[in-house]
């Protein structure tokens, strides 16, 4: 299992590669339209080209099926695709110099016909500083990637080439591009923490929808039912709004009640009756333009009025006001929240403590988001609480992860299995459960209430103990590691910087 992950993995980042060859010189922020465009068309064009040829062939279930009759699509839950948007009509044509409105010509077509997809596809490809030379070459790249796999497996790998691809222009577009991505590895988190198995999973903040998709992915892995879990989802950027479109369409994911409208989930909430099982979040950090002085008598500020000129207490209460009598909620948080002394919010904290509805704080590490280097906590709320009652449990996972750059870190396979088994030990009172100094610990409410409310896990967990056998080799190595890796970022960046003065420099001399 590990082996194929990680032929994954060298596979996506291959695939990588070669297609940021061929981007040269556009920005990577309209890159990614056109790349993750491709690769989306090259999925739904593989689900219906596999159900053509079953209907085509006409045996057992299909047996008298007409196999350009789209209601048999509708069936099937496959997108029907018109001859001239299809894939192997777009590989035959890849070197045609008019391949750009040939593929925005496909895009056009398959909104026309598959209503769920209005709005959503790019159609920017005909534009004239895309080179269809380099388009050609990204449909020859993508016409390969079902290779050396098996026909059945062609959906799920290009569902993760698609989430991997998400995920380095991300890191690309940095600070923007971290708008619209929640690191892999923090939203594993949530999820594993959360474990959301059956009900409703609501996130009014969705971005590219990570988190639905990490939930799915979930109750695959631990054999449960798909169909016990239903999404409801909210983005007010258009552009973010359609990736997530395509992100869960290509997972076979139903998206029809992820809605987009400009105002956003304060001003338009799009699921005003929803009560959700599980509220899973990454909005943004301490946002002041949220038009908190039009909703200062809002029915959801059951436990007080958020300021004005910070959000991220009426994103706390928007998510309580959603949950089900029994339901969780989990969530990315600025760390100040934890601390802030701001009259309406420390009232708010205060009283959301004293009602008992806070679960466990998590402190995480720093440079796990690409956009901000604010540091981050992680929430999770539980409403009527059968265990655990009258207590907070606190971690301290601040010095947990792996550097990947000198810039970004992960949370890795061991530290996300750390932290969430510490707080299902904790929640089910199981005996094996026991403080750790310096990791985490179980607090009454009356000594949170004795620090003044406050909540950050290093006023409660302390510090760790000095271990006895601590090897000095094994953690200079480490540090070692840590050190080159950066090393080779800084080596990659100046070569880049480099490069680009040479082609500025050329480029003068031309001119001239």
């Amino acid at each position: 299992m590990v082996k194929k992950k990680e032929n994954l993995e060298s596979f996506e980042q291959s695939l990588w590669k070669a297609a940021d060859k061929l981007r040269k010189n556009i920005d990577a922020a309209e890159y990614k339209h056109v790349v993750l465009g491709l690769i989306f068309l090259r999925y739904i064009s593989e689900a219906f080209e596999d159900l053509y040829e079953k209907l085509k062939k006409g045996e057992g279930e299909y047996a008298g099926a007409d196999p350009e009759d789209i209601d048999e699509y509708k069936a099937e839950n496959v997108f029907f695709i018109p001859p001239e948007a299809r894939w192997s009509y777009l590989k035959a044509h890849a070197k045609n110099p008019e391949i750009g409105k040939l593929i925005d010509n496909a895009m056009e077509l398959i909104e026309k016909i598959n209503t769920s997809l209005k709005g959503v596809l790019p159609k920017v490809y005909a534009r004239g500083n895309i080179d269809p030379i380099n388009l050609g070459g990204l449909i020859d790249l993508f016409s390969n990637i079902a290779i050396n796999e098996a026909k059945e497996q062609t959906s799920d790998i290009l569902g993760h080439v698609f989430e991997y691809f998400l995920g380095q222009f991300a890191l690309a577009e940095g600070k923007k591009g971290g708008q619209f991505y929640t690191p892999r590895s923090v939203v594993e988190l949530l999820v594993e923490m959360l474990e959301p198995y059956k009900g409703r999973v609501f996130d009014p903040c969705c971005g590219s929808g990570g988190m639905f998709v990490q939930s799915e992915k979930f109750v695959k892995e631990h054999q449960g039912k798909i169909n016990d879990i239903s999404i409801y989802g909210q983005e007010s950027n258009q552009t973010t709004w359609r990736l997530c479109k395509m992100n869960l369409a290509i997972r076979g994911i139903d998206s029809s009640q992820v809605k987009w409208n400009p105002e956003g989930s304060f001003l338009n909430d799009a699921h005003k009756d929803l009560k959700a099982d599980f509220v899973i979040a990454n909005p943004p950090f301490n946002d002041s333009d949220w038009s908190g002085e039009l909703l200062r008598n809002d029915v959801r500020w059951k436990y007080g009025v958020p300021p004005v000129g910070n959000a991220n207490y009426a994103w706390i209460q928007h998510f309580i006001f959603h949950l089900a009598p029994y339901g969780k909620a989990g969530f990315v948080l600025a760390k100040g929240a934890l601390t802030t002394k701001q009259t309406a919010e420390y009232e708010i904290r205060k009283n959301m403590i004293e009602d008992d509805i806070i679960d466990c704080i998590v402190n995480l590490p720093a440079k796990l988001f690409l956009n901000t280097q604010i540091p981050a906590s992680l929430w999770f709320i539980r409403k009527n609480k059968t265990t655990r009652k009258g207590q907070i449990l606190f971690i301290d996972a601040r010095d947990m992860g792996k550097l990947i750059s000198r810039r970004t870190r992960i949370l890795t396979e061991e530290d996300i299995k750390k932290i969430a088994n510490t707080y299902h030990k904790w929640q089910k009172e199981d005996e094996s459960y026991e403080d750790i100094k310096g990791f985490c610990k179980s607090v009454i409410i009356k000594d949170v209430k004795e620090l003044d409310y406050v909540l950050t896990p290093g006023r409660y967990v302390g510090l760790a103990e000095e271990e006895d056998d601590f090897d000095f080799e094994e953690r200079f190595n480490k540090l070692k590691g840590e050190f080159l890796e950066q090393l080779k970022e800084e080596e990659r960046l100046n070569k880049l910087i480099l490069e680009n003065l040479e082609k500025i420099d050329v480029k003068g001399k031309d001119e001239r």
